[in-house]
């Protein structure tokens, strides 16, 4: 290849490039007081998975399927539960039962402690007439403290019996709380995206059984310069277009600007590199729009947003929403 075609290739490229970063930044095609970019449909996604490590028995959805909120996606298998549970309430049971014969023993106890204080009482009577010697009178003394300490053992083992009781109540809901968490149900309404695993595989805490896609969530990201982020306003009005359905308007608004530049330059000193600047700014599907027909919602597609920056601007022909009340 000889210098002058290089040299003719080399100038038709730095103008192909030069005229694609003039449309980019100039959006080329739209009237003033708009801007565009590029990017997919997304929505956000709900990874459905277990608090407890097991077996799983069931999956009760498919790919694609529409789940709605609190509906079972997938169950463990719980027979290593349903064993604790009954052992859990024997348990309740069995320390029920050691807090009735505790109790009765406290009866018994100050049983004895009232018959060694008449006791007592008789030989107080028997000394003050001289009838019995002075050991005889403290041996009632001693049976009457010996009897207080029996009432005050057998109550200390009626709040242990107690304790054990709430213990045992404490087990049980445990384990019914994960017998409760081995149900995995959907926290939204929403579409299956993935099925993550069938039944009889086994999974630790924290595994993934499906993946739900939030159908009331839909956005896209773009990536707008300098010159165009700092006119674009919080809920700014837009318009989505996909690319497989160009004729279709799709309503949206501004939900998030980024407050930091993306792709930006490893040093920022002159005003042609700060518009070089890209902020990533996210276009949220009307939830209006989404609730008309929601199985028409689809994740991935390629998409161009148009935005509004100057709201006293009216939308060109091609953009207005013959369906919507215009805002």
């Amino acid at each position: 290849m000889n210098k002058t075609l290089a040299g003719i290739i080399f100038f038709t490229t730095a103008v192909v490039i030069a005229i694609s970063s003039d449309r980019l930044f100039n959006n080329e095609g739209l009237p003033e007081g708009f801007t565009s970019g590029n990017g997919r449909i997304e929505a956000t996604e709900y990874d459905i998975a277990s608090k407890l490590p097991g077996r799983v028995a069931e999956i009760h959805v498919q790919e694609g399927e529409q789940v709605s909120v609190d509906q079972v996606i997938a169950t463990l298998d719980t027979r290593e539960l349903d064993a604790r549970i009954k052992q859990a309430q024997a348990g309740i049971e069995q320390a029920k039962q050691a807090k009735a014969f505790a109790q009765a023993v406290v009866a018994q106890r100050k049983s004895e402690q009232a018959l060694a204080q008449k006791n007592l009482q008789r030989s107080l009577n028997l000394y003050e007439t001289r009838s019995i010697p002075l050991v005889q009178l403290q041996q009632g003394e001693t049976a009457v403290l010996s009897a207080a300490a029996g009432v005050a053992a057998a109550q200390a083992q009626v709040i242990m019996q107690e304790a054990s009781i709430n213990a045992a109540i404490a087990q049980l809901e445990t384990i019914q709380s994960n017998l409760h968490d081995s149900i995995l149900r959907s926290p939204i309404n929403g579409r299956v995206l993935y099925r993550l695993v069938e039944p009889g595989e086994v999974i630790g805490p924290g595994g993934r059984v499906a993946t739900v896609l939030d159908l009331n969530d839909v956005f896209m990201n773009i990536y707008l310069p300098t010159k165009d982020v700092g006119k674009v306003a919080m809920a700014a009005e837009a318009r989505i277009i996909l690319d497989a359905l160009p004729e279709a308007l799709i309503p949206a608004n501004v939900s998030f600007i980024a407050p930091r530049a993306q792709f930006t330059p490893r040093e920022v000193e002159t005003r042609e590199e700060r518009e070089k600047m890209m902020f990533r700014v996210k276009v949220k599907i009307l939830p209006e729009f989404l609730s008309r027909d929601i199985n028409q919602v689809k994740t991935g597609l390629p998409s161009e947003a148009i935005i509004r920056l100057d709201k006293t601007k009216e939308w060109p022909e091609k953009f207005q929403l013959k369906h919507l009340q215009s805002q």
